[in-house]
């Protein structure tokens, strides 16, 4: 008899490599997931093991919804839609219709890959959308495209986000600092939705870089600050001088910050999810983005990872 291997739940796996070998990374299909990179040996991302679901969503993108829609539950422009509830424990729709979608490629490069899905219409989300995602590897680190395309007849309501975890090989996550422009946050309810917003509090005021072990997030916020380029950045850095930047460009108004000890091999891990739109935006409207038919949304968001000489 034949030995049977499991299939791997996450799909075809993407390894891509800079010419000069300094850079890597690992994409898997499933939810187009950054699952791994790596700048000069240094591992940027935590690894989970092979032949197991992602856990707790990561690196998967997030499309047409990041983060959660309250019962599922939705009304805009006089129609009120339900979608299926897939986080039963809180009762929401969350994280979007591709978390667990196969994305197909185009073709891998050494440096880069471009992975295509498309979101058809169904129950409680009556609109079609093409979407795919670029990743390609810089000198520092990885940059990430994100287009969607309105297929459909009707505009459609569209936010977008991703949710990527990151360490600092040889560091500690918990004695990682991070440093988060955000002013405003997101206050939730029991079933983690938004109910209001208020100005960030000593418990989760970010920008002035405290210590990842000392904080206890699951958070959303807002009225980040764009540097001069247009760009928010959240950095992460290590005692020793080492930083990672998370970067995020236009229409990435929002990011979700989330500390957990549930991830397989880490003793705390740290999330750091560009969004377009915070929880319960496809009812609430806030950064919500209509899409005309045939028109696209190009999104870019990164991470640059830098030592000290």
């Amino acid at each position: 008899m034949t030995a049977h291997t499991p299939a791997d739940p996450t799909g075809r796996q993407y390894l891509l490599t800079s010419a000069d070998g300094r850079v890597t990374a690992h994409i898997a299909q499933v939810g187009a997931s950054l699952r791994g990179l790596t700048v000069d040996g240094v591992d940027l991302v935590p690894p989970y093991p092979p032949g197991t679901a992602a856990p707790a969503a990561s690196g998967t993108v997030l499309v047409p919804w990041p983060n959660r829609v309250r019962d599922g539950a939705w009304t805009q422009r006089g129609q009120t839609h339900q979608l299926a509830i897939s986080e039963p424990a809180h009762r929401n729709a969350s994280h979007g219709l591709l978390r667990f979608g196969a994305y197909a490629d185009d073709g891998i490069q050494p440096d880069h890959v471009t992975l295509h899905a498309t979101v058809f219409p169904q129950t409680g989300y009556p609109f079609q959308l093409d979407t795919s995602i670029a990743y390609a590897l810089t000198s520092t680190g990885i940059s990430v495209t994100h287009r969607i395309v309105n297929v459909g007849g009707d505009d459609a309501p569209v936010a977008a986000g991703a949710h990527p975890y990151f360490m600092i090989g040889g560091a500690e996550t918990g004695d990682l600092r991070i440093e988060s422009s955000g002013s405003t946050r997101f206050t939730v309810d029991e079933q983690l939705v938004p109910v209001g917003e208020e100005p960030v509090d000593a418990a989760t005021d970010l920008r002035a870089a405290p210590r990842v072990g000392d904080l206890s997030l699951d958070t959303a916020y807002a009225d980040l600050v764009r540097g001069p380029d247009g760009l928010i950045r959240h950095v992460l850095s290590a005692p020793d001088g080492r930083t990672v930047t998370v970067w995020q460009g236009e229409a990435y108004d929002f990011v979700q910050i989330f500390t957990t000890d549930r991830y397989p091999g880490q003793d705390l891990a740290i999330a750091i999810e560009p969004m377009t739109a915070p929880g319960n935006a496809l009812d609430s409207g806030r950064g919500l983005r209509w899409l005309a038919p045939a028109e696209t949304w190009t999104l870019r968001w990164g991470v640059d990872y830098h030592a000290p000489r």
